[in-house]
Formats: C-alpha cells, structure tokens, sequence
C-alpha cells in the first residue's frame, strides 16, 4: 500500500524537522499511540491500540529514523507485532520544502501487514492505512502549529512568564526543539 501526499504547515523547516524528532510530539500524533519512548538515534519503542475492521489488537514496536538530511528530509521505518492479529510494518520518506508561508511537508508511506489483518482484504486494509497516515500528518500539523496541546497551552497561561495567548500556544513545542 502507498500513499503519496503532502501538508503545509505554518511554522520554519527547521521546526519541522526537529518535532519530526520528538518523542514527545511523535506520541501525540501517532493514532492509538499509549506509550513512546527513545532517541533518533537508538530508534522508538512504541506501544499502539488499534481497530482494524473487527480485529482489535496491541501492537509493540520499534521505530527507527534514517537517512537524516537536517533541516531537508529524513525517513522513518517501523514494524508492531499485535500478537494473534498478526503484524504491521511501514515506513514513511519525508521531505520538507520551505514555502513563502511556513513549511511543504512531503510524504509517501509504505504499508504492510500480515496475519489476521491481513486476511481482512485489501479495500479494507489500504483504508484504514489511508486514515491512519492522514491522521498522523493531520495531528502533527495542528501539534507544531500550535493548537493541538490545550492542556500544555494551559500549563503555560497559568505560568507567571506566559498569557493565554499564541505566545503560550506555541510555547511548548519551541520548549521540545530548543
């Protein structure tokens, strides 16, 4: 299964790549995501809930990030075993081109998967990869620009150095890619 599309997202190259980065900003974005922990450089482990179709399962993994080219472009390939529903695997070529009003992030995802899931049928299997991969860039657009965090945003308007505005919106990613 591929997927090939792109978002822009209001905010410098240089952001961008570094949230791409984050574990903290990775957890909030990834569907189902409940736990997410590691380094660029040693690769994530993830824990992810997910539904596909009537199968229900837990999948544990590893993410790792490749062929790093800061502030330009890097990949990201990870494979969850969800035990008796079988496994997924995927990875995800990213680009970012710098636009007059923030950041192109380009994307073409490879998916796969075996098992149970696979049984399910194409059709079924290519949507649910189609849902999963927009809503990862949907959630990751809204989180670096801003306005995905409420209750970071709100931690950081009770703070005495911030106000309920943008300012403290965006606060708490420049805090994670400083």
């Amino acid at each position: 299964m591929q997927i090939t599309d792109s978002r822009d997202i209001d905010a410098d190259r240089a952001t961008v790549y570094a949230a791409l980065l984050s574990p903290e900003v990775l957890k909030a974005c990834v569907p189902g995501c409940k736990e997410l922990s590691g380094t660029p450089e040693d690769g994530f482990e993830a824990t992810v809930v997910q539904k596909v179709g009537p199968v229900k399962a837990t999948f544990k993994g590893l993410v790792q990030v490749s062929n790093q080219n800061a502030p330009e472009s890097l990949t990201l390939s990870g494979e969850g075993k969800g035990g008796a529903a079988g496994f997924a695997k995927g990875g995800a070529n990213v680009r970012l081109e710098e636009i007059e009003s923030g950041t192109r992030l380009h994307y073409d995802v490879d998916a796969k998967v075996g098992g149970k899931l696979a049984q399910l049928g194409s059709r079924i299997i290519d949507g649910f990869a189609k849902k999963m991969a927009d809503q990862f860039f949907e959630t990751f657009e809204k989180v670096v620009e801003g306005g995905a965090d409420d209750e970071a945003a709100a931690e950081d308007a009770d703070s005495p150095e911030g106000d309920a505005g943008e300012t403290a919106k965006k606060g708490w990613l420049k805090r994670l890619t400083s």
